[in-house]
């Protein structure tokens, strides 16, 4: 071991300058400009502390995982009681967590969606989704919107709207883009030779960019003519954060196959899931080592899921997601009416809400200004003009009060 190596960081400077050397000086410089230039010391529900005991409103929430709050005490009971009663297991192999979080899974998801594989990453689980519906038509076309983001892996990223992904070299062949909400492009691109149509309902990277309800019944019936499968990424949307368990229930329009992201284990264990019809099973019932995870449906995994769908049924926060984010983003609209020349709109859906700034500099001023008044936000990936708050879906009304009022002030000193 390197000397030095095994000696805990404890001083933020130590912390920052170890990632620099390391990891990347570039990560680091953002971070801190973004308002994120200190270490979390504790964590409280809605909260995030920093060493010096000053708390912040999380509205990152690592990318909505965090869906029931930071350190959620039964959450974390359900962990702490599972590492003494659990292994890993056979990966390859059924046990009893997998089977129970997997039936579970498919009662708590609406519709037909009965089946499920195990991931750790939405990106692998959408890589997942696609092997699926290529291997089950035969086909090997695929056909997604523009400002979609589905994650880092090969067809992930391949079918996502990343900034200088070119720099890779080769991405995934086969792949059209499409106009977001355009029926008649999605009608002229679906034909025989496509295998899936493959979208983020709700863009939460690209302002919360929706379409017409008319436009997913629209698709849905373009992919039921043609026996193309429908492929809805809800990592960032599903589990109540917009009003309703998944997205897909306002749209009107379900899929063939769904990816839920890390919130089904409320952020406290590396998991995903893709669900998928029972249709779709019986490829899996010919071939059924087409995608392999070796901790995909880890047993710990499963029973820390486990009890974070008891929160998620008995809390039933996807209710108050949707008055609470009603309010907040009549609110903020309020404060865009102020501060036209920074804030140019507001849009969202329950508690999965967008400020869209008139650059991406005032976005980025205005996350190091939300930092300093207790708000901790980040910029959105695909338009980084925006910025996402996404907080935890058991906020108080007074703790959503304090984020248009933090993000009041921060505008104030733009």
């Amino acid at each position: 071991m390197k000397k030095g190596a095994s000696k805990k960081i404890s001083e933020k400077e130590d912390l920052f300058g170890a990632a620099e050397k390391v990891f990347s000086k570039a990560l680091v410089k953002m971070i801190r400009e973004e308002g994120h230039g200190f270490l979390e010391a504790g964590r409280d529900g809605s909260f995030v502390l920093d060493a010096e005991g000053k708390r912040y409103l999380d509205c990152y929430t690592s990318a909505g995982s965090f869906n029931l709050g930071r350190k959620n005490p039964a959450i974390a009971a359900g962990f702490k009681k599972a590492i003494f009663e659990t292994n890993q297991g056979n990966f390859v192999m059924p046990s009893q967590e997998k089977a129970l979080l997997a039936r579970r899974i498919s009662e708590f998801v609406p519709g037909n969606l009965d089946c499920v594989l195990f991931g750790v990453t939405r990106g692998e689980s959408m890589d997942a989704a696609v092997k699926l519906a290529r291997g089950f038509t035969g086909r090997k076309e695929l056909i997604t919107v523009d400002g979609g983001w589905y994650g880092e892996c090969g067809f992930a990223i391949s079918l996502s709207a990343r900034k200088g992904k070119e720099q890779f070299g080769s991405l995934i062949p086969g792949i059209k883009t499409v106009p977001f909400g355009d029926i008649e492009a999605a009608r002229s691109a679906i034909s025989s030779k496509t295998a899936a149509f493959v979208m983020e309902p709700i863009q939460a990277e690209n302002h919360c960019r929706m379409a017409e309800k008319s436009y997913y019944s629209g698709v849905r019936a373009l992919c039921d003519r043609n026996g193309v499968k429908l492929i809805f990424d809800e990592t960032q949307s599903g589990f109540g954060r917009t009003g309703r368990k998944f997205f897909f229930e306002h749209a009107g329009a379900a899929p063939d196959i769904l990816i839920v992201g890390e919130a089904i284990s409320g952020g406290m264990f590396p998991m995903t899931a893709m669900v998928f019809t029972p249709e779709l099973k019986k490829f899996f019932d010919i071939h059924p080592l087409i995608h392999l995870c070796t901790f995909g449906g880890h047993d710990l995994g499963c029973r820390v899921a486990m009890a974070a769908l008891d929160e998620y049924d008995s809390k039933a926060p996807w209710t108050a997601a949707q008055a609470l984010g009603d309010k907040l983003i009549k609110d903020l609209a309020g404060l865009a009416d102020k501060h036209k020349k920074a804030l140019s709109s507001v849009a969202g859906k329950g508690l999965l809400i967008s400020l869209k700034f008139a650059s991406e500099k005032t976005a980025q001023s205005f996350c190091a200004r939300a930092g300093e008044n207790g708000l901790l936000v980040k910029r959105a990936h695909v338009d980084g003009s925006c910025v996402l708050l996404r907080p935890s879906l058991l906020i108080t009304p007074e703790e959503a009060a304090l984020i248009s009022d933090s993000a009041g002030k921060a505008l104030d000193t733009l």
